[in-house]
């Protein structure tokens, strides 16, 4: 069964030209020599990218493969002024990220609902000839010509926005936590990588206050270098204000393990290990309270850690205690994290940026069918750039 988990889609853009304008000479009865009347070119439209919150995912936009807008219209006698065209706003969901895909460069960032940002303007109209009109040019015979599209092949990719971001290996307890805490249902077995996408519960606490966590594929070791999936959801914890990193009770080195993730977040994005850590201990119903308090002694001095078992609902309490304290303190708030002025995205690197969107088109099942992977410039031609100005004398 397909999914219906969209963070990722590859779109053609192009806005419309400008109308050109009007070379028009007003000849009608009794007044022969009437003079220029050529009218304005309308503006061709713009494609603008809208944030809204009604949207958590990119599937509406899975098979939209090109977002043309329209052409402004041609000036015409009388002084007439050409049709503007009609601009294009692509809803998307809060938090997603654009990129050039063709040269990896970041574009633009819509971090909130109501957002809009102009992604490519549409050309502006010709001035018909009546514009050019002079005392010593009374009778002009040009007019300009409408300013040509802009065009750009885009990436949305999407990270997700919650206030915890669950990091831990495969079959860590992350989805059960998710699922014991919050009324969300992911998919939960006893194989590495159950979980295949992402997936958002909201977590109740005192006096009707909650908070939105988030729960990712797992990372192994190398998951920065494109090993496992973890290369194609880190960017989802990106976002989070607060990373909870989840290590089982039964592991040989629960401060190793910490240190592989902790690395692997590094290699991905620096900044990641900016943001405030907090470490949980998962399966303790595994644990008595003997070997409990020898592992404590092994934990990080510089992190709060809990230990918890969300079969048994072991240490749940203290666990979301402890995060709404780290995510509310002074150094650590979402509001802070959620403006673009305190993301510093980044370029995609080209090589790794290859090899993702082959990746990416693999994921999906291969192009659309019936659709070619290189776009025919040809096919899309605009029959309007053949046609030729019609003087009317």
């Amino acid at each position: 069964m397909e999914s219906n988990f969209v963070d990722y889609v590859k779109i053609l853009c192009r806005s419309g030209k400008g109308g050109r304008g009007s070379m028009h000479l007003r000849h009608v009865k009794y007044n022969p020599n009437g003079g220029p009347d050529g009218g304005d070119g309308g503006r061709g439209g713009s494609i603008y990218l809208r944030g809204n919150h009604n949207y958590w995912t990119l599937l509406h936009l899975k098979y939209e493969r090109h977002i043309f807008a329209e052409h402004g219209g041609n000036g015409g006698r009388d002084k007439c002024h050409g049709t503007d065209g009609k601009d294009i706003y692509i809803d998307v969901p809060c938090g997603t990220v654009v990129y050039n895909a063709e040269t990896g460069k970041y574009v633009c960032d819509v971090t909130y609902d109501g957002q809009e940002i102009l992604l490519l303007k549409g050309g502006r109209g010709g001035l018909g000839n009546f514009q050019f009109r002079s005392a010593t040019n009374q009778a002009p015979r040009y007019a300009q010509p409408g300013e040509p599209m802009q065009e750009m092949t885009v990436i949305l990719e999407l990270k997700l926005l919650a206030d915890v971001g669950l990091v831990g290996f495969p079959n860590a307890g992350k989805s059960t936590l998710v699922s014991a805490l919050s009324n969300a249902k992911p998919k939960i077995a006893n194989y590495p990588f159950t979980t295949m996408e992402p997936s958002l519960g909201i977590v109740a606490y005192r006096d009707g206050k909650s908070f939105v966590m988030a729960d990712i594929p797992g990372i192994i070791e190398g998951a920065a270098e494109g090993r496992g999936l973890g290369l194609r959801f880190l960017r989802h914890i990106e976002r989070n204000s607060l990373l909870l990193f989840m290590v089982p009770g039964d592991t040989d080195d629960i401060r190793r393990e910490y240190e592989i993730l902790l690395n692997e977040l590094r290699q991905f994005n620096p900044e990641l290990l900016d943001k405030h850590r907090v470490l949980a201990v998962t399966k303790c119903d595994l644990l008595d309270d003997e070997l409990i308090e020898m592992l404590r002694e092994t934990l990080p001095d510089d992190l709060p850690a809990v230990f918890i078992s969300a079969v048994s609902g072991y240490g749940l309490d203290e666990l979301k205690d402890i995060l709404w304290k780290e995510m509310n303190a002074e150094s650590n708030k979402l509001a802070a994290i959620a403006t673009t002025e305190s993301i510093a995205h980044r370029d995609k690197d080209m090589i790794r940026f290859q090899e993702e969107m082959a990746d990416e088109r693999l994921r999906v099942g291969g192009l659309w069918p019936g659709m070619d992977e290189d776009i025919d410039d040809e096919a899309i031609e605009d029959v309007d750039d053949l046609e030729d100005f019609e003087y009317e004398e």
